[in-house]
């Protein structure tokens, strides 16, 4: 699985973006973002798991991204409204098969490193500056 991330760039303060990772196909998959900020570890942002469309996000998040994914599309966006300058990073979308059925981890559980994701993007850069 291919993932390519768009949707990044320069905001200022208190504006949106919205980010894209579209793959040939995320049939079956959990997906994820990530980011990492200069000199910071990589941190788990938000995912949402195949067919329930449940989600998580990271409380510095909350109440500000959205996520979402398009089946038809084969897409999943991350809203970012309100952002600050520490949302600035690199924001990767990885992807990993829902085994929930067979026991297997929720993605809250992949995107907080309890699980491996499988598949990774190479990352879009966003920056919020003034």
């Amino acid at each position: 699985v291919q993932l390519v991330e768009s949707g990044g760039g320069w905001v200022q303060p208190g504006g949106s973006l919205r980010l894209a990772c579209e793959a040939s196909s995320l049939v079956a998959f959990n997906v994820g973002w990530f980011r990492q900020a200069p000199g910071k570890e990589r941190e788990g942002v938000s995912c949402i798991n195949d067919g329930d469309e449940s989600t998580y996000y990271v409380e510095s998040v909350k109440g500000r991204f959205t996520i979402s994914r398009d089946s038809a599309k084969n897409t999943v966006y991350l809203q970012m409204n309100s952002l600050k300058p520490e949302d600035t990073a690199v924001y990767y979308c990885a992807a990993a098969r829902d085994s929930r059925w067979v026991g297997g981890p929720s993605c809250d559980a992949q995107v907080t490193g309890r699980y491996a994701m499988s598949y990774w993007g190479k990352g879009t850069l966003v920056t919020v500056s003034s």
